[in-house]
């Protein structure tokens, strides 16, 4: 096992690792930017190196600070998180150049998946149903036109290297489609430095439906079951559960097998996702993420596997510790994204400094977070506070249980989705376990949560 390891991440995540690293009785070294200098990750590791200014890349996205930082520490393991480096095949190379264990899947796998267009590509070549499109990069507007005549609308136009929403255009007709096209090549060359688009049959409103994957270094795969996702704006996730309201054992088993059959086609190790897509009955294979999710959490509720354990453990060489007939489902978890958003201004940023901080508890009811009352929510970085996560019964209860610790939990001094998230799980369509994307986009509904405007001083 390892003696050191080094976590390339700030925030809630970071704190998150460091927690599983006291478990295993490994030291912790946290890395940080000048405006994170008094953050709870640094304060809670062994000890903590400075990367640079506040700006990502700077700082957390500096590959020569980060090696820097392993070497003056002596790491002889590096947990990247998510973000940030967490799917950058180059760093991983470079750590495992320079002898340091990647906490996560070979380079192999992060550049086969990394790419959407090789992802479909891999995964229709071993059996894996994809979304009906392209699985080579369609170059011009002109074969777009051509490909989306066979495919049919509408059209998602996705950048190759594309995720979080970033990259991805919808056509509804064709007159629509050298727009989409212009828009997801330039946003794919601004936030991933690669202009690459791939065509994929647009799915009105599928539900986003996720597996959790474990593989070790000994040929061992395994899935968790399955979260349903589908509660997002602009394509980014804003609630998660598990398991999925309309999975049962029967889909579950066949989409479990789906995935750790995506997993076994690149010779994956580590905890990876495999995210995919359901409407009518029918899984189509989205995109694998090559690295433990921000929604791990509702998973280790349902299953009792600390999935970020399991993962330095198959990072350091040992087998899996459970077998798939030992993972047993049990009850239903949620979480909630409590970010620094204002979703009466259509979910706009609002960073500034938390005032008075309490969170919730009581049976059932889990919080990571990497702040307290004082911390910055800067501009720099996500804007995730915390992430509230409860667990119950069923999905009724688990409901009921989540709008009772959403009540208790106090953020002052700024804006977060804490009304938008008690109103949501009081709505009809909550209940009825449908996506909800046409309330998430009726900005009139949006406007009822706005925050009451401060109250004016008296005049003296």
């Amino acid at each position: 096992m390892f003696q050191k390891v080094l976590v390339a991440n700030r925030g809630e995540i970071a704190v998150r690792v460091m927690r599983a690293l006291d478990e295993l009785g490994i030291a912790s070294v946290a890395v940080y930017s000048e405006p994170d200098a008094e953050a709870v990750h640094v304060r809670r590791a062994s000890e903590a190196h400075l990367l640079g200014p506040g700006p990502a890349q700077d700082s957390y996205l500096n590959v020569e600070a980060l090696l820097q930082a392993v070497e003056r520490s002596g790491a002889d393991a590096v947990h990247p998180g998510y973000g940030f480096l967490a799917e950058n095949a180059d760093f991983a190379r470079r750590l495992e150049e320079a002898g340091v264990v990647f906490i996560g899947p070979p380079a192999s796998a992060i550049e086969a998946m990394g790419s959407k267009t090789r992802a479909r590509e891999l995964m229709q070549a071993a059996g894996v149903p994809i979304v009906p499109g392209t699985t080579a990069p369609v170059e011009t507007v002109d074969a777009a036109l051509q490909a989306a005549a066979e495919i049919g609308y509408p059209i998602a136009v996705k950048a190759a290297g594309g995720g979080g929403g970033k990259g991805f255009r919808v056509a509804m007709a064709e007159d629509e489609l050298e727009a989409a096209f212009d828009g997801a090549a330039r946003e794919g060359e601004k936030f991933f430095a690669d202009a690459t688009v791939y065509l994929e049959r647009y799915l009105p409103d599928p539900r986003h439906v996720e597996v959790q994957v474990l593989a070790d270094r000994h040929g061992n795969v395994i899935h968790l079951g399955e979260r349903d996702c589908s509660i997002q704006r602009r394509h980014q996730k804003l609630i998660e559960e598990s398991p999925a309201p309309l999975v049962d054992q029967a889909l579950r088993e066949r989409i479990g097998a789906i995935a750790t059959e995506a997993a076994r086609a690149v010779g994956y190790h580590s905890a990876g996702t495999i995210e995919g897509l359901l409407q009518d009955g029918e899984y189509f294979f989205l995109e694998m993420n090559t690295r433990v999710q921000v929604e791990h959490c509702v998973t280790e509720a349902t299953t009792g596997i600390d999935i970020v354990r399991e993962q330095i453990r198959i990072a350091a060489g040992e087998k899996l510790s459970i077998t798939q007939s030992e993972v047993l489902l049990r009850g239903h978890a949620i979480e909630c994204r409590i970010n620094a958003e204002d979703a009466a201004r259509n979910f706009a940023p609002g960073p500034g400094t938390i005032g008075s901080y309490q969170e919730p508890g009581g049976p059932g009811v889990r919080v990571d977070s990497g702040v307290e009352a004082g911390s910055e929510v800067t501009p720099f970085y996500d804007p995730m506070i915390a992430k509230l996560i409860v667990w119950d019964i069923d999905r009724e209860h688990a409901t009921r249980r989540m709008q009772r610790a959403l009540d208790e939990f106090k953020i002052d001094g700024l804006r977060t989705l804490l009304p938008f998230h008690r109103a949501l799980l009081a709505t009809e369509q909550w209940q009825q376990a449908e996506t909800c994307r046409d309330l998430i986009g009726d900005r009139k509904w949006l406007k009822t949560l706005a925050f009451p405007k401060p109250e004016r001083a008296a005049a003296g």
